[in-house]
């Protein structure tokens, strides 16, 4: 028998849409440049991910308490949870 680890911070997902498609929220604002994107998925925050030097994306999980993010680069469907550092 194969048993699936469901995330406990599923239940945090909504159904958002980007708050700022074209790019980070903060790097927009700052000037700064970002590598990928990253979609909060309970609020539509817009972030750039760990690879970037400002590292948006996780900054507003643990400040905020958001926990998941999607890619949002083209043909990236994966998911992420910030708290149990797991895909999801």
């Amino acid at each position: 028998m194969t048993f699936v680890h469901v995330d406990p911070h599923v239940n945090a997902i909504r159904s958002v849409v980007p708050r700022t498609p074209q790019g980070c929220e903060e790097c927009l604002r700052l000037g700064t440049p970002w590598v990928h994107l990253r979609l909060c998925l309970t609020c539509g925050h817009v972030g750039c991910c760990d690879s970037s030097p400002e590292q948006h994306a996780s900054a507003h999980a643990h400040v905020v308490g958001h926990p998941i993010v999607r890619s949002m680069e083209p043909g990236e469907d994966w998911r992420w949870c910030y708290v149990d550092r797991n895909f999801v």
